[in-house]
Protein backbone atom coordinates (compact mmCIF):
# COMPACT_ATOMS: atom_id res chain seq x y z
CA UNK A 1 0.00 0.00 0.00
CA UNK A 2 1.44 3.34 -1.07
CA UNK A 3 2.38 5.75 1.67
CA UNK A 4 0.92 9.25 1.41
CA UNK A 5 3.57 11.80 0.56
CA UNK A 6 3.91 14.33 3.39
CA UNK A 7 3.42 17.98 2.64
CA UNK A 8 6.49 20.14 2.60
CA UNK A 9 6.77 23.03 5.00
CA UNK A 10 6.42 26.53 3.60
CA UNK A 11 9.47 27.90 5.39
CA UNK A 12 7.53 30.91 6.70
CA UNK A 13 7.32 31.70 10.39
CA UNK A 14 3.92 31.56 12.00
CA UNK A 15 2.58 34.88 13.26
CA UNK A 16 1.90 35.33 16.99
CA UNK A 17 -1.50 34.06 18.03
CA UNK A 18 -4.24 36.68 18.34
CA UNK A 19 -6.42 36.95 21.39
CA UNK A 20 -10.13 36.55 20.90
CA UNK A 21 -12.69 37.81 23.40
CA UNK A 22 -14.22 35.22 25.68
CA UNK A 23 -17.87 34.43 25.33
CA UNK A 24 -19.76 36.63 27.77
CA UNK A 25 -22.33 35.40 30.22
CA UNK A 26 -25.83 35.98 28.75
CA UNK A 27 -27.53 39.20 29.78
CA UNK A 28 -24.50 40.86 31.38
CA UNK A 29 -23.65 43.63 28.94
CA UNK A 30 -25.30 46.78 27.64
CA UNK A 31 -28.71 48.32 28.29
CA UNK A 32 -32.19 46.99 28.78
CA UNK A 33 -34.84 48.23 26.29
CA UNK A 34 -36.28 50.83 28.65
CA UNK A 35 -32.78 52.17 29.36
CA UNK A 36 -32.24 53.02 25.67
CA UNK A 37 -34.72 55.90 25.76
CA UNK A 38 -33.23 59.34 25.11
CA UNK A 39 -35.28 62.35 26.21
CA UNK A 40 -32.64 64.94 25.27
CA UNK A 41 -29.47 65.24 23.22
CA UNK A 42 -26.13 66.82 24.00
CA UNK A 43 -22.61 67.08 22.64
CA UNK A 44 -21.99 65.30 19.32
CA UNK A 45 -25.58 64.03 19.19
CA UNK A 46 -27.01 67.55 19.44
CA UNK A 47 -24.58 68.78 16.78
CA UNK A 48 -25.74 65.96 14.50
CA UNK A 49 -29.39 66.91 15.12
CA UNK A 50 -28.64 70.51 14.17
CA UNK A 51 -26.83 69.38 11.01
CA UNK A 52 -29.79 67.19 10.01
CA UNK A 53 -32.23 70.08 10.42
CA UNK A 54 -29.95 72.52 8.59
CA UNK A 55 -29.61 70.13 5.64
CA UNK A 56 -33.39 69.76 5.31
CA UNK A 57 -33.64 66.37 7.00
CA UNK A 58 -36.05 65.10 9.64
CA UNK A 59 -35.11 63.35 12.90
CA UNK A 60 -37.76 60.72 13.59
CA UNK A 61 -36.17 59.24 16.71
CA UNK A 62 -33.12 59.04 18.96
CA UNK A 63 -31.95 56.34 21.35
CA UNK A 64 -28.91 54.94 23.15
CA UNK A 65 -27.35 51.99 21.41
CA UNK A 66 -28.07 48.93 23.60
CA UNK A 67 -24.51 47.60 23.25
CA UNK A 68 -22.16 50.59 23.43
CA UNK A 69 -24.65 53.06 25.00
CA UNK A 70 -23.81 55.70 22.35
CA UNK A 71 -26.49 58.10 21.11
CA UNK A 72 -27.89 57.32 17.65
CA UNK A 73 -30.40 59.26 15.51
CA UNK A 74 -32.85 57.80 13.04
CA UNK A 75 -33.49 60.37 10.31
CA UNK A 76 -34.86 60.94 6.83
CA UNK A 77 -32.26 62.78 4.77
CA UNK A 78 -32.59 64.53 1.40
CA UNK A 79 -30.89 62.11 -0.94
CA UNK A 80 -28.77 64.82 -2.55
CA UNK A 81 -27.24 65.65 0.85
CA UNK A 82 -25.64 62.25 1.39
CA UNK A 83 -22.63 60.78 -0.41
CA UNK A 84 -20.44 57.70 0.02
CA UNK A 85 -17.22 58.24 1.94
CA UNK A 86 -14.49 59.30 -0.50
CA UNK A 87 -12.20 56.45 0.54
CA UNK A 88 -14.28 53.28 0.21
CA UNK A 89 -14.20 50.69 -2.56
CA UNK A 90 -15.63 51.36 -6.01
CA UNK A 91 -19.31 50.96 -6.81
CA UNK A 92 -20.55 47.66 -8.27
CA UNK A 93 -22.89 48.53 -11.14
CA UNK A 94 -24.42 45.05 -11.11
CA UNK A 95 -25.11 45.03 -7.38
CA UNK A 96 -26.77 48.44 -7.13
CA UNK A 97 -28.96 47.73 -10.18
CA UNK A 98 -30.15 44.47 -8.64
CA UNK A 99 -30.93 46.32 -5.42
CA UNK A 100 -32.88 48.93 -7.36
CA UNK A 101 -34.95 46.16 -8.98
CA UNK A 102 -35.76 44.61 -5.59
CA UNK A 103 -36.71 47.97 -4.08
CA UNK A 104 -38.88 48.77 -7.07
CA UNK A 105 -40.70 45.43 -6.77
CA UNK A 106 -41.34 45.74 -3.02
CA UNK A 107 -42.05 49.46 -3.08
CA UNK A 108 -40.35 49.84 0.33
CA UNK A 109 -36.92 50.87 1.62
CA UNK A 110 -36.45 48.86 4.81
CA UNK A 111 -32.69 48.88 5.41
CA UNK A 112 -31.45 52.35 6.50
CA UNK A 113 -27.97 53.39 5.46
CA UNK A 114 -25.42 54.32 8.11
CA UNK A 115 -24.48 58.00 7.98
CA UNK A 116 -22.05 60.37 9.67
CA UNK A 117 -21.70 64.12 9.28
CA UNK A 118 -19.25 65.09 6.53
CA UNK A 119 -16.40 67.49 7.48
CA UNK A 120 -18.07 70.65 6.15
CA UNK A 121 -21.61 69.98 4.95
CA UNK A 122 -23.93 67.09 4.19
CA UNK A 123 -23.38 63.48 5.21
CA UNK A 124 -21.23 60.46 4.34
CA UNK A 125 -22.36 56.85 4.34
CA UNK A 126 -19.64 54.30 5.16
CA UNK A 127 -22.17 51.48 4.95
CA UNK A 128 -24.90 51.85 2.36
CA UNK A 129 -23.33 53.05 -0.88
CA UNK A 130 -25.15 50.52 -3.05
CA UNK A 131 -28.47 51.14 -1.30
CA UNK A 132 -27.94 54.88 -1.83
CA UNK A 133 -27.23 54.47 -5.54
CA UNK A 134 -30.17 52.08 -5.92
CA UNK A 135 -32.50 54.70 -4.46
CA UNK A 136 -31.02 57.36 -6.74
CA UNK A 137 -31.57 55.06 -9.70
CA UNK A 138 -35.25 54.91 -8.73
CA UNK A 139 -35.45 58.70 -8.50
CA UNK A 140 -36.01 58.84 -4.73
CA UNK A 141 -36.11 62.24 -3.05
CA UNK A 142 -35.05 61.08 0.42
CA UNK A 143 -33.50 58.11 2.17
CA UNK A 144 -33.71 56.67 5.68
CA UNK A 145 -30.45 56.83 7.61
CA UNK A 146 -29.12 55.83 10.99
CA UNK A 147 -26.96 58.83 11.85
CA UNK A 148 -23.95 58.14 14.08
CA UNK A 149 -22.75 61.37 15.75
CA UNK A 150 -19.12 60.23 15.99
CA UNK A 151 -17.51 60.56 12.54
CA UNK A 152 -14.61 58.27 13.45
CA UNK A 153 -17.11 55.39 13.38
CA UNK A 154 -17.04 55.73 9.58
CA UNK A 155 -13.46 54.48 9.50
CA UNK A 156 -14.18 51.73 11.99
CA UNK A 157 -17.10 50.51 9.88
CA UNK A 158 -15.01 50.61 6.72
CA UNK A 159 -12.26 48.67 8.47
CA UNK A 160 -14.74 45.89 9.03
CA UNK A 161 -16.19 46.26 5.54
CA UNK A 162 -12.78 45.60 4.00
CA UNK A 163 -13.28 41.98 5.03
CA UNK A 164 -16.18 41.88 2.59
CA UNK A 165 -14.22 43.23 -0.38
CA UNK A 166 -14.39 41.11 -3.52
CA UNK A 167 -10.68 40.31 -3.55
CA UNK A 168 -7.37 41.11 -1.84
CA UNK A 169 -6.58 43.84 -4.36
CA UNK A 170 -9.82 45.72 -3.61
CA UNK A 171 -9.26 45.31 0.11
CA UNK A 172 -5.74 46.75 -0.12
CA UNK A 173 -6.87 49.72 -2.21
CA UNK A 174 -9.65 50.48 0.25
CA UNK A 175 -7.28 50.44 3.23
CA UNK A 176 -4.98 52.90 1.46
CA UNK A 177 -7.96 55.18 0.77
CA UNK A 178 -8.99 55.04 4.43
CA UNK A 179 -5.46 56.01 5.45
CA UNK A 180 -5.46 59.03 3.18
CA UNK A 181 -8.80 60.10 4.61
CA UNK A 182 -7.45 59.79 8.13
CA UNK A 183 -4.37 61.81 7.20
CA UNK A 184 -6.57 64.61 5.91
CA UNK A 185 -8.60 64.51 9.13
CA UNK A 186 -5.74 64.33 11.66
CA UNK A 187 -2.33 62.87 10.76
CA UNK A 188 -1.17 62.91 14.39
CA UNK A 189 -3.74 60.43 15.65
CA UNK A 190 -2.41 57.15 17.02
CA UNK A 191 -2.90 54.27 14.64
CA UNK A 192 -3.84 51.91 17.46
CA UNK A 193 -7.14 53.79 17.75
CA UNK A 194 -8.09 51.89 14.60
CA UNK A 195 -6.73 48.52 15.67
CA UNK A 196 -9.18 46.62 13.48
CA UNK A 197 -6.46 46.59 10.84
CA UNK A 198 -3.73 49.05 11.88
CA UNK A 199 -0.65 48.49 14.01
CA UNK A 200 1.88 51.31 13.59
CA UNK A 201 2.42 54.16 16.05
CA UNK A 202 1.20 57.00 13.84
CA UNK A 203 -0.74 57.34 10.59
CA UNK A 204 1.89 59.40 8.80
CA UNK A 205 4.44 56.67 9.48
CA UNK A 206 2.18 53.69 8.90
CA UNK A 207 0.90 54.72 5.48
CA UNK A 208 4.38 54.18 4.02
CA UNK A 209 4.27 50.55 5.06
CA UNK A 210 0.78 50.01 3.69
CA UNK A 211 1.65 51.67 0.38
CA UNK A 212 4.64 49.32 0.16
CA UNK A 213 2.32 46.35 0.62
CA UNK A 214 -0.02 47.73 -2.03
CA UNK A 215 2.89 48.03 -4.48
CA UNK A 216 3.94 44.46 -3.72
CA UNK A 217 0.40 43.27 -4.30
CA UNK A 218 0.15 45.05 -7.65
CA UNK A 219 3.48 43.55 -8.70
CA UNK A 220 2.27 40.09 -7.63
CA UNK A 221 -0.91 40.56 -9.66
CA UNK A 222 1.18 41.41 -12.74
CA UNK A 223 3.38 38.33 -12.27
CA UNK A 224 0.35 36.07 -11.90
CA UNK A 225 -1.05 37.57 -15.12
CA UNK A 226 2.21 36.68 -16.90
CA UNK A 227 1.93 33.06 -15.76
CA UNK A 228 -1.69 32.90 -16.91
CA UNK A 229 -0.69 34.26 -20.33
CA UNK A 230 1.97 31.54 -20.68
CA UNK A 231 -0.54 28.84 -19.76
CA UNK A 232 -3.03 30.17 -22.30
CA UNK A 233 -0.26 30.17 -24.92
CA UNK A 234 0.17 26.45 -24.21
CA UNK A 235 -3.52 25.88 -24.86
CA UNK A 236 -4.90 25.86 -21.30
CA UNK A 237 -8.39 27.36 -21.37
CA UNK A 238 -10.26 27.61 -18.06
CA UNK A 239 -12.10 30.33 -16.09
CA UNK A 240 -10.15 29.10 -13.05
CA UNK A 241 -6.63 29.69 -14.31
CA UNK A 242 -6.04 32.58 -11.92
CA UNK A 243 -7.32 30.63 -8.92
CA UNK A 244 -5.15 27.68 -9.97
CA UNK A 245 -1.99 29.78 -10.24
CA UNK A 246 -2.59 31.58 -6.95
CA UNK A 247 -3.18 28.26 -5.20
CA UNK A 248 0.10 26.89 -6.56
CA UNK A 249 2.16 29.81 -5.26
CA UNK A 250 0.25 30.28 -1.99
CA UNK A 251 2.45 29.30 1.00
CA UNK A 252 -0.43 29.45 3.46
CA UNK A 253 -1.56 25.94 2.50
CA UNK A 254 1.27 24.63 4.65
CA UNK A 255 0.74 27.01 7.57
CA UNK A 256 -1.18 25.88 10.63
CA UNK A 257 -2.51 28.47 13.07
CA UNK A 258 -1.95 32.20 12.58
CA UNK A 259 -0.60 33.30 9.19
CA UNK A 260 2.85 34.94 8.96
CA UNK A 261 3.20 38.70 8.36
CA UNK A 262 1.68 39.93 5.10
CA UNK A 263 4.99 41.18 3.70
CA UNK A 264 6.55 37.72 4.04
CA UNK A 265 3.61 36.07 2.31
CA UNK A 266 3.62 38.54 -0.59
CA UNK A 267 7.39 38.25 -1.02
CA UNK A 268 7.19 34.44 -1.12
CA UNK A 269 4.32 34.48 -3.61
CA UNK A 270 6.15 36.93 -5.89
CA UNK A 271 9.24 34.72 -5.89
CA UNK A 272 7.21 31.60 -6.66
CA UNK A 273 5.32 33.37 -9.44
CA UNK A 274 8.64 34.40 -11.01
CA UNK A 275 9.88 30.77 -10.89
CA UNK A 276 6.58 29.20 -11.97
CA UNK A 277 7.35 26.48 -14.51
CA UNK A 278 4.37 26.31 -16.86
CA UNK A 279 5.96 23.39 -18.77
CA UNK A 280 5.27 21.13 -15.78
CA UNK A 281 1.53 21.82 -15.76
CA UNK A 282 -0.76 19.14 -17.18
CA UNK A 283 -4.39 19.43 -18.18
CA UNK A 284 -5.46 17.09 -15.39
CA UNK A 285 -3.97 19.50 -12.83
CA UNK A 286 -6.82 21.87 -13.69
CA UNK A 287 -9.50 19.30 -12.91
CA UNK A 288 -10.18 21.04 -9.59
CA UNK A 289 -9.89 24.71 -8.71
CA UNK A 290 -6.46 25.11 -7.22
CA UNK A 291 -6.02 21.40 -7.80
CA UNK A 292 -2.26 21.37 -7.49
CA UNK A 293 -0.38 18.36 -6.10
CA UNK A 294 0.60 18.43 -2.42
CA UNK A 295 4.16 19.49 -3.18
CA UNK A 296 5.64 22.89 -3.72
CA UNK A 297 7.18 24.08 -6.97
Amino acid sequence: MATAKPKRKSGLKRAPAKRTPRKAKPGTRGLLPEQCRLDSLSGDAEEARVRIAREGGLVVGAYSDPLGKNALLLAILPIERIEPTPFQRDLSQTHHRKLADVLDRTGMFLDPVIAVTAPERGFWTPNGRHRLEAMRRLGARAITALVVPKREVAWQILALNTEKAHNLREKSLEVIRIYRGLLDEDAKRAENQFSFYLEEASLSKAIKGHEKHADMLMDLDARVAEVIAKLKARGFISPYLRAFVVARINPLRWIQGEAPPLEEVLKTMRERAAKFNTERIKQEDLANVGGAPDTED
